[in-house]
């Protein structure tokens, strides 16, 4: 161990400006001198950089990747007597955004080694009304896309009526499941670029990417209050454009993004091999990749055993060693929902997880050092 290791953040955005800095400096003088701020060449060069890095056919820029998720459902209208499927198991923006168009959210299980729908649990949760479903591919490996999409053209079939598939690729830029990039599995995708991401900008931004170019059409038509031509409103739609700040920082960050993704890997890789050294097993889970994923590592997230989660994080919060927990309640469980009815226990997948897991660091930058102090310091944990 390097004696010289005192702390490690969760995430230190500052070693990443210290190699692009420069890069995003100039980019930003270049917007400032242009003076077209919103929806401009920027925002269009990044629709068309993250089309082509998607292998989708289209990209529509937006103000986060709250709105892309509501935006996508938007276009696919849902509304009132409407019911759409998500997890409990997620960031609330995956969930939020359907009570928010008068539909019924339905919470769904998630599978305990990947934290992503169980789509057997999808398929007893679907009805006639059923109108949607948002898949979320948590933590930067893509969900089941291949077993769910069975589930969605059988229900098809049964009920007669398209059920609208969105994917949540927020934490997932990059990842694939068979080869293929997560955006091509479902009628639309959601990209969030909130700075914790693996392609983050400098503030909010987001995107919807899809194939299908109705879909493109609506959320670009509803990005910006409905109006095409100017002035004239063809539907009643919401304020959600992307900067030109933000997409110029992200067409610097872009190049950069699977060199980024594959030193996330490699520092998941470090801490497998590390942890297994360390005879930690009946304390600490590590992360499970399935064969045929490309894991683009947003968050690197543990299950602690043993009802200790919450002692260790204390623990490595002395020793100034960073964590989170993604997430510390299942959405079921949030007070605003409530009224939906469900008790904790209804998914109890969701409330396991919700218990057990804790987020170490694995941005780019990490050093192995940094890496070896920490899971030194769990041990002594346990130790104890």
């Amino acid at each position: 161990m390097s004696t010289e290791i005192t702390a490690v953040p969760m995430l230190d955005l500052k070693r990443q400006f210290n190699k692009i800095g420069a890069e995003m400096n100039a980019v930003l003088t270049s917007v400032n001198e242009s003076g077209q701020f919103v929806l401009g060449p920027e925002v269009k060069k990044l629709e068309e950089n993250i089309a082509k890095y998607s292998q989708t056919n289209h990209a529509v820029g937006v103000a986060s990747g709250s709105d892309a998720l509501l935006l996508a459902l938007m276009a696919a209208n849902i509304g009132a007597d409407d019911e759409v499927i998500a997890p409990s198991f997620t960031f609330f923006a995956s969930a939020s955004c359907v009570p928010r168009l008068g539909a019924k959210l339905v919470f769904a299980e998630i599978d305990p080694d990947t934290f992503n729908l169980d789509p057997q649990d999808v398929a007893s949760r679907i009805t006639e009304k059923t109108r949607a479903i948002v898949v979320v591919h948590l933590f930067g490996q893509a969900a089941d896309m291949i077993g769910l999409k069975a589930v969605v053209e059988e229900a098809e079939k049964k009920y007669g009526r398209k059920i609208f598939i969105v994917e949540d690729s927020c934490q997932a830029i990059g990842a694939e499941l068979d080869g293929v990039p997560v955006g091509n599995w479902g009628d639309a995708s959601c990209l969030s670029f909130y700075p914790t991401k693996n392609l983050g900008g400098a503030g909010d931004g987001g995107m919807v990417v899809c194939n299908d170019q109705t879909v493109a059409d609506r959320v670009r038509l509803l990005r910006g209050h409905g109006m095409s031509p100017r002035y004239f409103h063809k539907e009643i739609g919401i304020n959600s454009r992307l900067d030109s700040y933000q997409a110029a920082i992200l067409n610097v960050k872009l190049a950069y993004l699977d060199e980024w993704t594959e030193a996330r890997g490699t520092n998941a890789a470090r801490y497998e091999r590390l942890f297994a050294d360390s005879n930690l097993a009946d304390c600490i889970i590590t992360p499970k990749t399935v064969g045929n994923r490309r894991h683009v590592w947003n968050q690197y997230v543990v299950r602690v055993l043993g009802g200790k989660r919450d002692e260790l994080r204390a623990y490595l919060a002395e020793c100034k060693i960073g964590t989170d927990i993604y997430y510390p309640l299942g959405l079921h469980q949030q007070e605003c929902f409530a009224y939906l009815g469900y008790k904790a226990e209804d998914l109890p997948q969701t409330l396991k997880a919700a218990r057990e897991v804790l987020a170490l660091p694995i941005y780019p930058e990490l050093t192995a050092e940094e890496q070896t102090y920490l899971v030194e310091k769990v041990l002594a944990f346990f130790k104890k």
